[in-house]
């Protein structure tokens, strides 16, 4: 690819409006930069919660952040013998830099650029005819034919990894396989219940089941996502119906007093208090899924006090990219973590507008942008 070549993307001009897909012009990688041409792009809801302007962004921005690909190029301080590895792309890349990071918490990174959607320098590769600027989503902006990314978010893939799992790994499977093993630290034998079986959810279950939890419970109200989560290694599946008392007593009733750990992979109010209503004493919520801006959600303080119960928060699955994404693909090449099992179909870039409307309607588990 030649300076400044064109190249397709899907780009939001304005919240609320369909994504356009759109020539723009790609500057080549500057110091500790690559650029990855995009094999495979998980859609997400959180692309939804930000097309949808429920997260507000700057525009115009190329969407997109659960990416896979292949390095074609590299800037002038990058070991070029990284060209051709395949990788796959971290939405939150870290600056090495701050207290967090050198504490291990990269996923709490303070001097990130992926929250200003911009390169470590602070400016954009991408560029529209008339010159005009092009933000990236979360610096990477995976809806397109290829991209240019900061150097530490283009993380090597163990030979063999198949496209869609390297780009599933980069977002839903680490946020949810993560809020197991590594923020809420299952131990084998406790029991789980999961609300919510969309890729983060099932990728909950997963993460519950190589943890040595039993019972897994999984919750949802769309009946196709149950066998789903039963192929994942539930254990039990609820049908969540209009009466949350009796989801609940469900819950309760294969899980004893109720589960150890309860995990809210949605993000919304109802679900998020009968996560944490579910617990008995001890137990321990943890929040997974991200509600619009402003969302809140309540619960009864004397029982939670007096249980000694906990919620936790979990951003990314407490993902340091380097050592937890060539991690999970290896369970996945070993079979102990059937992350395939989240893909239902492939999508052009023309086709990621419907499959928002189908994953409004509550359809499927993920489909994969293919540029």
């Amino acid at each position: 690819m030649a300076q400044d070549a064109r190249m397709r993307a899907a780009v939001l001009d304005r919240p609320g409006e369909p994504l356009q897909v759109e020539d723009l012009a790609l500057e080549e990688p500057r110091t500790r930069e690559v650029r990855v041409r995009i094999t495979a792009s998980g859609i997400c809801h959180s692309d939804l919660h930000v097309r949808d302007g429920e997260w507000p962004r700057d525009t115009p921005i190329v969407l997109g952040h659960e990416g896979a690909g292949v390095i074609e190029a590299v800037g002038p301080d990058v070991d070029p013998a990284r060209l051709g590895e395949r990788v796959a792309l971290s939405w939150y890349f870290p600056c090495l830099r701050c207290r967090e990071c050198q504490a291990g918490r990269q996923w709490l990174c303070t001097d990130s650029g992926s929250l200003r959607h911009r390169q470590v320098d602070g400016s954009t590769r991408l560029r529209r005819a008339d010159g005009s600027e092009v933000l990236a989503n979360l610096a990477i902006g995976t809806f397109a034919e290829a991209t240019v990314v900061p150097v530490e978010a283009a993380i090597t893939m163990p030979a063999g990894t198949p496209d869609d799992v390297a780009a599933l790994i980069g977002c839903c499977v680490s946020t949810g396989v993560g809020a197991v093993l590594k923020t809420a630290a299952v131990p084998a034998g406790a029991s789980v219940a999961v609300w919510g079986l969309g890729g983060v959810g099932l990728s909950i279950v997963m993460g519950a089941a190589l943890a040595g939890a039993s019972p897994i419970v999984a919750v949802d109200r769309v009946a196709a996502k149950l066998e789903r989560a039963l192929a994942a290694g539930a254990t039990d599946v609820v049908l969540a119906g209009d009466d949350p008392a009796e989801t609940l007593a469900a819950v309760r009733g294969l899980t004893g007093r109720g589960p150890e750990f309860a995990f809210e992979a949605i993000g919304l109010p109802a679900t998020i208090e009968a996560t944490i209503a579910s617990l008995p004493p001890g137990g321990t919520a943890v929040l997974v899924g991200l509600t619009p801006f402003g969302v809140r959600a309540s619960f009864d303080v004397f029982p939670f006090v007096d249980g000694s119960r906990r919620i936790l928060g979990s951003n990314y699955g407490f993902a340091v990219a380097s050592v937890d994404f060539p991690r999970y693909a290896s369970l996945f090449l070993a079979g102990r973590l059937p992350i395939d099992r989240l893909v239902d179909e492939h999508v052009p870039l023309e086709g990621i507008e419907e499959a928002f409307a189908a994953m409004r309607r509550g359809e499927g588990i993920r489909r994969i942008a293919v540029p």
